[in-house]
């Protein structure tokens, strides 16, 4: 699944995100709309990571997704 129909389905997905990660706030998702730049940083922030961890996390997470739409 590519970045720009997660982008486009935000609403959908900000619940799996947030299950992925918690500590993120409905605020936080509301900015982040979607953007990976900002939820990676957000990922870094909330977690205490680095940058190259956060896009690590977000890529696994990125093709656990693809999975997913695969079973449908």
């Amino acid at each position: 699944m590519n970045w720009d129909s997660i982008e486009g389905n935000w609403k959908q997905f900000k619940g799996n995100v947030k299950q992925q990660w918690g500590k993120l706030t409905d605020d936080q998702l509301d900015v982040i709309a979607g953007k990976r730049d900002k939820l990676a940083g957000k990922i870094q922030e909330a977690y205490g990571i680095s940058k190259d961890v956060a896009e690590k996390q977000l890529s696994d997470w990125q093709k656990g997704l693809k999975e997913i739409a695969n079973v449908k």
